[in-house]
């Protein structure tokens, strides 16, 4: 699913118009990035969580030339899937 068809299923389950679904949709996902990019930590029970992980610097090589290259620190989102969630999907049909 992408997120018109999420803003569809959104107007259409509660009974909203296509431009409120949006707006609805749009101010969750800006929420969750500003949460994010200040390192706060997500959670939705039932689903799962968002965190950011950070990763130092290291050295790496560059698969073409071989060259030896330094790697810079970094700060990535990480998703784990709630138990809830991950057990729905694999259960037993």
């Amino acid at each position: 699913m992408n997120k018109s068809g999420l803003v569809d299923a959104l107007a259409n389950r509660a009974n909203l118009t296509q431009r409120r679904a949006e707006d609805v949709i749009n101010i969750t996902f800006n929420s969750m990035k500003e949460s994010i990019l200040s390192d706060d930590r997500i959670e939705i029970r039932g689903f799962g969580s968002f965190v950011n992980r950070k990763y130092g610097s290291y050295t790496g090589r560059n698969p073409k030339t071989g060259e030896h290259i330094k790697v810079k620190s970094k700060r990535l989102p990480f998703f784990k899937v709630g138990k809830e969630l991950r057990e729905r999907v694999n259960k037993k049909k």
